[in-house]
């Protein structure tokens, strides 16, 4: 019976793994902290990891430990648990927005392609990781990059498409005219 247990957790352990081997991951910050106690200084450390499948889904994570890779381990389990879907056309943003987290404040604005991802390192991270190839950004307040991280993907989940405006104007697609019975006429 143990050995049942023991096979279908290897399963799922391979299952786990083929999922998140999809998704590319990069390391945008690890901060040191320092507890002073009695017989010196105590650190431990605090990261934050942007995952993505350059396809419209990203994540971010931050996770805490006493060893650099624990926490980036942490943090790379909790953007797992956070991915959303991002609306892309033609490889950059649908529209312009102005979004802020905190004293961070992010505008992205849509380029035409060959421009490349205008921005900086952490908002970098994340456009990339979400599969935008083509897009300008300022950062405009706090550098911090975890605000600078979450502003930059609330602008991305801010997004909307077409049908999405065209049904909060209450737009109904017409139906397309017939050509073949006015040139019969």
């Amino acid at each position: 019976m143990a050995e049942m247990g023991r096979n279908q957790g290897n399963r799922n352990d391979r299952q786990d793994s083929e999922t998140k081997s999809e998704y590319q991951e990069k390391v945008v910050a690890i901060n040191r902290c320092a507890k002073v106690v009695k017989g010196g200084r105590r650190f431990s450390f605090n990261s934050i990891v942007v995952i993505g499948n350059g396809n419209g889904r990203v994540g971010i994570g931050s996770g805490k430990a006493n060893e650099v890779a624990e926490a980036i381990r942490k943090a790379t389990e909790n953007a797992h648990k956070n991915l959303v879907d991002v609306i892309l056309r033609n490889k950059t943003i649908p529209h312009e927005v102005n979004t802020r987290f905190g004293a961070a404040k992010i505008f992205m604005k849509p380029a035409s392609p060959g421009t490349g991802v205008i921005a900086g390192g952490a908002a970098r991270a994340v456009l990339e990781l979400a599969g935008v190839h083509d897009v300008l950004t300022k950062s405009i307040g706090s550098t911090n990059p975890h605000n600078v991280v979450k502003a930059v993907l609330r602008g991305l989940q801010m997004q909307r498409g077409k049908k999405e405006f065209a049904a909060l104007r209450g737009i109904v697609k017409a139906p397309a005219p017939v050509v073949a019975a006015a040139a019969a006429v």
